[in-house]
């Protein structure tokens, strides 16, 4: 079953979402949601989606990077942005750690503001604890695109977004940033669009 994603301006993307107990996390109602989460996640696709986005206010939030979803990049530019696949996995309650400056850019989107993406400096990498479906505690380490991604979802669940986050310089529509700026090297990228005094 597909969900409806909903849009920035929605409230739930808005608001800090409610922690689950085991008991909720077991029940049918959070099982089955996780598995519609799933349905609409590759559906769309995406490498995250965070329960606000569905307009569900609970710390809950899902990733998959395929493979397939990384062959339009180059070696050069997997390289850049340290991107591997990643298994599917959920992340509940979840606590994040910066292990390392937010100082790395690159342009991201999000499945609640489709057709745009900004670059947003993030962390290398993270340490993050949390539950998963099983309501069992799960400690992730992570680098590079994953940390991103980590970072993205569990801004998710305390009501931010990467246009919080964003150098508003670089916001860009998906096309204009096919045409000018996906092939462009990352140091250009910043040279262009990092904040200026």
């Amino acid at each position: 079953m597909r969900l409806k994603i909903v849009s920035v301006g929605e409230p739930s993307l808005r608001t800090t979402s409610q922690l689950l107990s085991k008991e909720q996390i077991l029940s049918p109602l959070i099982q089955n949601l996780i598995e519609y989460m799933r349905d609409t996640l590759r559906d769309a696709p995406g490498v995250g989606l965070a329960a606000p986005q569905v307009g569900e206010s609970l710390q809950l939030a899902i990733i998959e990077d395929k493979a397939e979803y990384q062959t339009t990049l180059t070696a050069t530019e997997l390289g850049e942005r340290e991107r591997k696949p990643i298994p599917f996995h959920v992340l509940i309650n979840p606590e994040i750690e910066l292990l390392s400056p937010p100082d790395v850019s690159f342009f991201e989107g999000c499945l609640s503001l489709p057709g745009f993406v900004a670059m947003v400096p993030r962390a290398r990498s993270v340490k993050v604890r949390a539950l998963n479906e099983n309501g069992q505690p799960i400690e992730i380490e992570a680098e590079g695109w994953y940390a991103r991604i980590l970072q993205h979802e569990i801004d998710h669940l305390r009501g931010t977004l990467y246009i919080d986050r964003m150098w508003s310089r670089s916001f860009s529509s998906v096309d204009h940033h096919s045409r000018h700026w996906k092939s462009k090297p990352t140091a250009e990228l910043v040279t262009n669009f990092r904040p200026r005094p």
